[in-house]
């Protein structure tokens, strides 16, 4: 896929995602993602698979977490999506970057950011 056809794919999820639409954002990961969360708390770590990253949607949504994506900048198998994110009531900026592979569906994701938010609400 191209890196167009890879930034579309990523709108298109991001854009289902923000609906409540977690079957169309998951439509076009890969089974064997890795989806990694930094920082130092109970969700810390890499989630591997459909399974595992719906359930870390699952706690991100008890916790209000919204994303607002700013910008799509896409290049050969990457996408990074400049975003605001909120989690209970507090907004931080992020970068997140996401890899395709040739069929166009998400292998890895990891978001960059301050995860002093997410480091409070997900304490150890």
């Amino acid at each position: 896929m191209s890196a167009e056809d890879n930034k579309r794919t990523a709108q298109e999820a991001y854009a289902a995602f923000g609906s409540g639409d977690a079957e169309g954002a998951m439509r076009n990961i890969d089974d064997s993602a890795d989806w990694k969360v930094r920082g130092d708390n109970s969700l810390t770590g890499t989630h591997t698979g459909k399974a595992e990253i719906g359930a870390l949607w699952g706690k991100l949504a008890e916790k209000g977490f919204s994303n607002e994506s700013h910008e799509f900048i896409a290049d050969g198998d990457k996408v990074v999506v400049l975003s605001t994110n909120t989690l209970d009531g507090e907004s931080a900026d992020v970068a997140d970057i996401l890899t395709y592979n040739g069929e166009g569906k998400l292998i890895a994701f990891e978001s960059r950011s301050d995860q002093t938010v997410a480091n409070r609400v997900f304490a150890r």
